[in-house]
């Protein structure tokens, strides 16, 4: 990378760790793209001096934009952040093709989309970074986060392989896997389940205890905590191919890869408690 002021575009950027990192990365002295489409949500962002701009990633023409607005104005993109993402929990029965394919839209292709777009430039700038935000549940897992999970471990992948295809221009493809964080995100995943339920479904007992799971645990992390993970990626002179944002989350992802029937024995014993 150049001395000159560095250019970073960021999706998913109307709260939590994108809110964060658009304000950090800005704080830090880059110029700043942060997308969404809660604009409203990114006022502040906008009164900072940062770049908002409405953005539907599971539209092309809406992708394109972006990437054009960051390419017209500034010449140049350092980083592009992947971290536009949900969770769509219910009973892997239960939940329609529909949803399951719109979770995949926004987790995965959206992803693909905008690297694409990005790629060329980066190519023959002979530099910068595609950062794309996953989740320790790309490896961890339990009841009714069936495709969000597969939708975070498709991530992974996907940018294990890009990595491995852009690495012989001077370019990377890195992964983040955030813990539990303070966000909306465990409520709106308990909502989503919920609203996944049939009528009579027998899975509204686990429901329950799975709601009570996301929420027995005091979470301390902070989006501003994955904001500073997110510069790190962003600025190793020789980065990772995974970050984590704490010791407890990688001997997490380490234990559901290495020792899988440790991991699903803890999840039944704390599921087995949190429905007593």
């Amino acid at each position: 990378m150049t001395n000159e002021k560095k250019v970073v575009l960021i999706t998913g950027a109307s709260s939590g760790m994108g809110h964060e990192s658009a304000k950090y990365f800005y704080d830090h002295g880059w110029i700043v793209y942060a997308g969404a489409r809660r604009t409203q949500r990114m006022k502040d962002l906008q009164e900072l001096g940062i770049h908002t701009h409405r953005l539907d990633v599971t539209d092309n023409e809406s992708n394109k934009s972006f990437v054009e607005a960051a390419i017209k104005e500034q010449g140049r993109i350092d980083v592009l952040i992947n971290n536009a993402g949900y969770g769509e929990y219910g009973p892997l029965e239960e939940v329609s093709l529909e949803n399951v394919k719109y979770q995949f839209d926004v987790n995965l292709f959206a992803a693909s989309e905008l690297s694409k777009l990005v790629l060329p430039l980066m190519r023959r700038q002979k530099f910068g970074r595609i950062i794309n935000v996953t989740s320790i549940g790309e490896n961890v897992y339990m009841p009714l986060g069936g495709w969000y999970h597969a939708t975070k471990a498709a991530l992974g992948i996907w940018s294990d392989v890009l990595d491995m295809e852009i690495r012989q221009f001077g370019l990377r493809s890195i992964v983040i896997q955030p813990g539990g964080t303070q966000s909306e995100w465990g409520e709106i995943a308990i909502q989503n389940a919920e609203k996944n339920l049939m009528a009579d479904s027998p899975y509204k007992k686990l429901v329950q205890v799975i709601k009570k799971v996301l929420t027995s645990h005091e979470i301390t992390t902070t989006s501003r905590d994955l904001a500073k993970v997110f510069y790190k990626a962003a600025t190793d002179a020789h980065p990772s191919r995974r970050y984590y944002r704490s010791l407890t989350d990688r001997i997490g992802v380490w234990i559901a890869r290495n020792h899988p029937s440790l991991w699903r024995f803890g999840m039944r014993t704390m599921m087995d408690r949190m429905s007593r």
